[in-house]
């Protein structure tokens, strides 16, 4: 057999650069379904060759919300670490992997299925859109990572689904597309970005991480009362069932509880602090 050889200049694309490129990905219109992308996340030992099945759930848009104008003000950012966010090959359909639904999958293929907890994410990703921080347009940026090293960034303008069967499809769909877009319009509302994470970050900005073991316990309200009011807060929060962040880019880790915490209601007591400083009603 002939060894088939690439065309002259042609170079060889890196195995986990899997992000959306502006200019080389296509939009999804408002009814009809993009074509299939090459870049699929799969599980270890899966065939190379499998193709994915449509989604059940399918989204091709999804819609926004209207917030208030706050860009010109000091803002938040809040950054997900190490969320369980991994879709494989399940039957015949792509999903979303999750300890309630594929344990007996994730034992097979000699995974933890305590590591699979999407639904710690889902909750922590409606919180900070819910706050009203979000509401009054002080919420700058949603960043969020995979525990796969998948940066995704998320809109504070976007609608999310309210359950999680939704959710669920509409993190499949983003993984296969890199993309969601609104509805009847070309913005990206949803977006697999370049790593790293700090290159979107302010330079002006503290960076704030937060971890039960962290010696540094704190009451966030008077916490916050002391940052300088010209900064934007970056805001740190791991996404997983257990663990802890240990990310280089973080200034201060806190711990603002003398109880381990659930994300989302880390998050809470993290945007209720903000709204009393700012004076958000």
């Amino acid at each position: 057999m002939v060894r088939a050889y690439r065309m002259k200049g042609q170079k060889r694309k890196k195995k986990g650069d899997k992000y959306d490129r502006e200019d080389e990905s296509d939009q999804i219109d408002g009814g009809s379904e993009a074509p299939p992308s090459p870049k699929k996340a799969r599980t270890e030992g899966e065939s190379s060759e499998a193709q994915p099945e449509s989604i059940l759930d399918s989204m091709p848009g999804i819609p926004m919300v209207p917030v208030d104008s706050g860009h010109n003000k000091p803002g938040v950012i809040f950054i997900l670490e190490k969320a369980s966010l991994e879709i494989a090959k399940v039957g015949k359909t792509y999903q979303l992997l999750s300890s309630d639904e594929h344990a007996n999958f994730l034992v097979k293929n000699k995974r933890n299925p305590a590591d699979y907890r999407p639904d710690i994410a889902f909750q922590a990703i409606q919180t900070i859109l819910d706050s009203r921080v979000n509401k009054c347009g002080r919420l700058k940026a949603l960043y969020v990572r995979t525990q796969q090293n998948l940066l995704m960034d998320i809109k504070p303008h976007v609608r999310m689904p309210r359950t999680y069967k939704r959710f669920s499809g509409l993190m499949v769909q983003l993984l296969q597309k890199l993309h969601i877009t609104a509805s009847g319009k070309g913005e990206k509302l949803l977006r697999l970005i370049k790593n790293p994470v700090t290159q979107y970050l302010p330079v002006q900005c503290r960076k704030i991480g937060f971890s039960h073991s962290s010696e540094k316990l704190v009451d966030m309200h008077k916490y916050v009362g002391t940052v300088d009011s010209e900064l934007d807060l970056v805001f740190v929060v791991g996404a997983m069932s257990h663990g802890k962040i240990e990310e280089n880019y973080v200034e201060d880790y806190l711990s603002i509880s003398e109880y381990p915490l659930s994300a989302a209601y880390c998050i809470s007591i993290i945007t209720n602090a903000v709204e009393q400083k700012w004076k958000i009603l």
